[in-house]
């Protein structure tokens, strides 16, 4: 029976996938004449609609697919369809759904009026992919922000890839469409195929909101599946709620799941595999916290996860998002605390993703003075724009409140707070006060900030920022950005270029060693020596150090102790902590197979001792952010290349650190000390057991009564060379 043939402007408009307003053609309606029900289904060969009196045949109106069923009064609502198709091999099977258009849009306006003001923070329960029951009727509700398409629909391996069949609906005044479609499987494939209004280019996009997506190199987005993890960490929450960060020991091992271990045929290490094998090593360890490079869903390895295009998403290459909420479980289950690498500041010019979303600058600016990164190819987000501050601010509490990660390391702010970041004169536009500063990226890192240490209490920011930005780490009511923690990477700079000296030159650099004090204190500083310093020709921190085997190895061990007992929290990147020789490089595993040779063995011994005391002595963290927890005993031994400091706890408990820089034994060496009594010499970073040449003290010293320094009593030690002493007075 041949159909027969009807034509409209909407029906034009449906099949040539240019359907602004799909509920305005198809589902149930009343008509003069009495109802009707109107489906397209291009792939059936027969479509009935199902009602009280039986499957009744709808009359096919159009040979691309259009069925109708008049009526004198509207089925009952949701309708289903009974539908007849033929497979890839001809063969007909027939299949019952309901019609996606017998459900209205879902979508609140009080919803709809926060994204659009930017005050969504959970816009990721309301865009993107969603299980929903509507009428007794379970399927996935679609929705995606794209204000300047004229059609939109949704695409997947359940539809043919057809943009003709899902035609989605928009909530005019806020530029989101929303379809739901009923009967829909978990873990379906699916994107968004986009036509832009003005210039009609069709872009196929994945969803910015996924939760999921399939393996890298393919970039469809995955619906959703039912069930929610089942947490065992609720005593960690409450603690972690109450937890007096600003005075606790806080270290940081930084680890780039890819690359920490693989399997012998290269494989990755799953997220729940790494739960087996990481975190016992990061207890035997002493680190406190794993601070993971960024798992937000990325096309390119090599890109180390900062090219992030799925910033709702656990990627998976490693597992499920269910997997990666197994290994943080896991690790506060082990009281090791767990915070995410996120990148705000830019995101990648892949086509599938957020790039011209819609056909237009969406996500980001127009205009690449504003909106692209010449370093590093990528574009930059429009903190003006509302429905972009709802996006980040969604991303970042999707992460805290479904996965419980205790903080965030947020990426690249010095790119964030200045125009001109990277840029030469004119290319750049200044501010609207004719300045330098991104007043739209400081107002949203406020709005971050504030957000998070609200409703996620004990949650850490810190800000990878390394200019003279000022306030970084203040509260925003004290006109601050807001950050719990700072980088100090002038700290960190200032260190490495100290080191790298040949030791007999090192007397006219003592600065590099001293200067920050003078700025310790302005900032909650973080002390990172991170993935950043050991790629791209740095070398590892092993290879900066100067000298030969011996000396390289006991500078770093040297290192290692200045870093542990200066003020400040700390963080190491993984492979810092047992010498790795080579740059960190993304595509293999590092190298464990150096733990066999003993000076590699030395150093992970002395770094592993070093945390834990580090973590066990009040004076070593407790006043990490004040000046009251450090003197100087002396910093002008600048011709022997010596420093020496105390650090205290509340209660007066300190520890007294001399480090020689040199490597000469000083014997006789006379150090003032603010208490008479015996001291034990509680680290040596040259003892024989760290493969050092075991010059030392042989354990304990007693003061000798003469002052010395300003301070009351002396002692009178033997410096090793390149190494670092800790003494505690014993009580």
């Amino acid at each position: 029976m041949n159909p027969i043939i009807k034509t409209n402007p909407l029906l034009e408009a449906l099949l040539a996938a240019r359907l602004h307003d799909p509920f305005a053609y198809l589902g149930a309606r009343e008509e003069q004449a009495g109802s009707l029900v109107r489906v397209f289904r291009p792939h059936a060969t027969n479509v009935w609609l199902k009602t009280a009196d039986g499957n009744v045949p709808m009359v096919q109106v159009h040979p691309d697919g259009v069925y109708e069923w008049h009526g004198l009064s509207l089925p009952t609502m949701p309708y289903q369809l009974r539908i007849e198709a033929r497979n890839a091999s001809l063969e007909s099977f027939v299949y019952e759904s309901y019609d996606a258009y017998a459900f209205p849009p879902q979508i609140s306006d009080h919803d709809l009026y926060l994204f659009n003001e930017g005050r969504l923070w959970q816009a990721y329960r309301t865009l993107g992919a969603h299980i929903v029951n509507v009428d007794g009727i379970e399927g996935v509700r679609f929705a995606v922000w794209a204000p300047n398409a004229e059609r939109v629909s949704v695409v997947g391996n359940f539809n043919h890839w057809d943009g003709r069949m899902h035609p989605m609906a928009v909530h005019h005044a806020s530029g989101v469409w929303e379809l739901f479609i009923p009967d829909l499987l978990p873990n379906s494939l699916y994107k968004f195929e986009i036509r832009n209004r003005d210039s009609g280019e069709v872009l196929l996009k994945t969803d910015p909101y996924a939760t999921g997506y399939e393996l890298r190199p393919n970039t469809a987005a995955r619906t959703p599946f039912h069930g929610n993890y089942d947490w065992s960490d609720t005593q960690w929450m409450k603690d972690r709620a109450s937890w007096d960060w600003l005075q606790a020991p806080l270290n940081i091992y930084e680890v780039h799941a890819g690359s920490w271990k693989r399997h012998p045929d290269g494989r990755f290490y799953t997220y729940r595999e790494l739960a087996a094998h990481l975190i016992p090593y990061i207890q035997e360890m002493g680190f406190s916290h794993i601070e993971l490079l960024p798992v937000s869903e990325h096309p390119l390895d090599e890109s180390w996860g900062y090219q992030t295009t799925g910033y709702f998403a656990a990627t998976s290459r490693y597992g499920s998002s269910e997997d990666l909420k197994y290994f943080i479980d896991t690790c506060h289950q082990a009281k090791i605390g767990v915070i995410l690498d996120w990148v705000p500041a830019h995101f990648p010019q892949d086509s599938f993703a957020l790039a011209h979303f819609d056909g237009t600058a969406l996500y980001e600016h127009e205009d690449p003075r504003l909106g692209f990164h010449q370093d590093w190819g990528t574009h930059i987000f429009n903190y003006g724009r509302n429905e972009v501050k709802s996006f980040l601010l969604s991303s970042a509490h999707y992460w805290l409140a479904e996965f419980h990660i205790d903080g965030l390391r947020v990426d690249a702010v010095a790119s964030m707070l200045y125009l001109d970041y990277s840029r030469q004169p004119g290319e750049w536009l200044p501010n609207k006060y004719g300045g330098r500063e991104n007043l739209e990226a400081i107002n949203f890192l406020r709005e971050l900030n504030i957000m998070v240490h609200e409703e996620f209490p004990g949650a850490l920011t810190q800000a990878e920022e390394s200019t003279a930005w000022p306030a970084v780490s203040h509260p925003t009511y004290l006109n601050g950005l807001g950050f719990s923690m700072k980088w100090n990477m002038g700290w960190m700079n200032d260190t490495l270029l100290y080191m790298k000296q040949d030791p007999i030159y090192r007397r006219y650099h003592h600065n590099q060693l001293t200067f920050s004090q003078l700025y310790a204190y302005t900032e909650n500083f973080m002390l990172p020596f991170s993935h950043d310093e050991v790629v791209h020709g740095k070398g590892s921190l092993l290879n900066k150090m100067p000298g030969d085997t011996w000396q390289r190895f006991a500078n770093l061990r040297l290192l290692f102790v200045y870093h542990l007992t200066w003020p400040g929290k700390k963080l190491n990147f993984m492979g810092n902590e047992f010498a790795q020789r080579r740059e960190w490089n993304v595509s293999q595993e590092l190298d464990w197979g150096l733990l066999k040779d003993k000076q590699h063995m030395g150093v992970q011994r002395l770094l592993r001792d070093l945390n834990h005391l580090y973590s066990q002595t009040s004076a070593l963290h407790q006043l990490d952010f004040s000046s009251e927890g450090f003197a100087w005993v002396d910093c002008h031994d600048a011709g022997q290349s010596v420093i020496s400091y105390l650090r205290y706890a509340h209660d007066g408990d300190f520890v007294l650190a001399i480090l020689n820089f040199t490597p000469v034994i000083r014997s006789g060496y006379r150090i003032g000390v603010p208490v008479s009594g015996s001291y034990r010499e509680i680290v040596n970073s040259d003892s024989s057991y760290y493969e050092g040449s075991n010059a030392g003290n042989m354990g304990r010293i007693a003061t000798t009564g003469k002052p010395w320094m300003g301070l009351p009593d002396s002692i009178v030690i033997t410096l090793p060379p390149l190494a670092g002493l800790v003494f505690a007075l014993e009580t």
